[in-house]
């Protein structure tokens, strides 16, 4: 789950076209199967400005592969996979991000759960929903949104959410495998999942690099690190105690932002020719717009455009990948019973 989660796919067998946009203008996947972006100081894409990163194509590549993996299975099993999402209250954001998942599990064939509760739903009542979805044999993912209101213990929820059903990948068994060499999670977090899967079908190389991550959430931050360390990049963390933040960005040939400040990484932070990934949403007032706002990611991208090498667009970018990620994991859970 992203820091979207917190606040907030349509089968095909063809592969999309448009996996990158470059300067408005869409390429074709086949032009970048043998390409893959230097990620050095030289910068690739001088010229025109950085590659853009087009999370919405990609994702949609994934939900299409997602669909046809699914129809096969339901073909030889005559079962599918099944998705429960458990949300508390009525905060519109969490509603909407809710309505996309099923409406994702519709289109990729996943079979969808869920139980709305109210806001004073006691911590009981909504554990006993959480162990009667892990006892469910059609159930093979569980998500419950997130945040849930303050009388709940949020950990106590996450914990009780079997491992095998984990989806969000936020189990500490789950966040635990995942730190070691030579483990392997039953699920990763979506959201870095999903950062890693815009780096690796957009070819940039990982293995060797320079990363920084900025932020070390749970949700975020830590997991990208351990992605990035376990494609053998040489991942720094930067936080709200680090000293020479933007010294040490300028280092790196791979951003991933995930600090929660709108447009903090400026376009001096980036080294030329690096890979930015922007996980931040933020709305910002903007009289000009009919809604009084605009959305923003946590780095300025007017300005590092011209300087990087590839950078995702908020929105567009990491945010559709969430929910991809998501619908992965769910067929993930399922082929393991398949196969057990």
């Amino acid at each position: 789950m992203s820091t979207l989660h917190k606040y907030g796919v349509k089968a095909c067998v063809q592969p999309c076209q448009t996996l990158v946009r470059h300067s408005g203008a869409h390429r074709e996947r086949k032009q970048h199967k043998n390409r893959r972006f230097s990620c050095n100081a030289t910068g690739a894409n001088s010229d025109e400005g950085a590659a853009i990163i087009d999370g919405k194509a990609i994702a949609q590549t994934v939900r299409e592969e997602i669909g046809v993996e699914v129809a096969s299975l339901k073909a030889s099993t005559g079962k599918v996979p099944g998705l429960a999402v458990v949300l508390v209250g009525g905060r519109k954001d969490s509603e909407t991000y809710v309505r996309s998942k099923k409406k994702g599990c519709e289109e990729a064939g996943i079979q969808s759960f869920g139980t709305d509760l109210p806001e004073d739903v006691t911590e009981e009542e909504l554990l006993k929903v959480v162990a009667d979805y892990n006892a469910d044999p059609s159930v093979h993912g569980i998500l419950v949104q997130l945040p849930l209101p303050d009388h709940i213990n949020e950990e106590n929820v996450l914990n009780a959410i079997s491992i095998e059903k984990d989806v969000d990948g936020f189990h500490p068994l789950n966040m635990g495998l995942l730190a070691q060499r030579g483990r392997e999670p039953f699920f990763v977090p979506c959201t870095p999942k999903g950062c890693v899967e815009l780096l690796e079908r957009s070819g940039i190389e990982i293995s060797g690099k320079t990363a920084v991550v900025i932020g070390r959430s749970n949700i975020v931050g830590m997991p990208a690190n351990l992605l990035l360390q376990r494609r053998d990049a040489t991942v720094t963390v930067v936080h709200s105690r680090t000293p020479n933040a933007k010294e040490v960005t300028q280092q790196a040939d791979i951003v991933i932002v995930a600090c929660g400040r709108a447009e903090m990484v400026r376009g001096d932070w980036i080294k030329p020719g690096a890979a930015v990934i922007d996980v931040g949403i933020n709305a910002v007032d903007d009289a000009t717009k009919k809604r009084g706002y605009r959305l923003v990611g946590d780095a300025c991208f007017d300005e590092i455009k011209p300087i990087a090498g590839a950078i995702t667009p908020v929105p567009g970018g990491v945010g559709p990948m969430t929910i991809a990620m998501l619908l992965q994991n769910t067929l993930e859970g399922f082929k393991r019973t398949v196969s057990a």
